[in-house]
């Protein structure tokens, strides 16, 4: 009687499988270590720190004018209102209607 070995590949499977490991090795596929150099280095859009890319050649220029009188910063949210808008004040601290709610 006749025994098998199953655990054996077959001849055209095996015949497959070298031929398409020697086209893998023979393809001119990137090493890792260009990979990693390719990934890490910076792209022209990132050396320049402008989103999207492009060149801002204006100078902004923003007048900065002092907290009038009539006006108080909220403790809660950082925005300069006007006292018509004061909710409330708690220990020393000055709260907007906006931030209240």
């Amino acid at each position: 009687m006749a025994t098998a070995d199953y655990d054996e590949l077959r001849t055209d499977v095996k015949e497959t499988q070298e031929s398409s490991l020697e086209a893998l090795k023979s393809a001119n596929a990137p090493d890792a270590l260009s990979v990693v150099r390719e990934l890490d280095a910076p792209d022209d859009a990132d050396a320049l720190g402008v989103p999207g890319g492009e060149i801002v050649a204006e100078e902004l220029i923003i007048q900065v004018v002092p907290q009038a009188a009539d006006e108080f910063t909220c403790h809660s949210c950082f925005l300069v209102r006007h006292r018509s808008q004061l909710a409330r004040e708690h220990e020393g601290h000055q709260y907007c209607q906006e931030c209240q709610s």
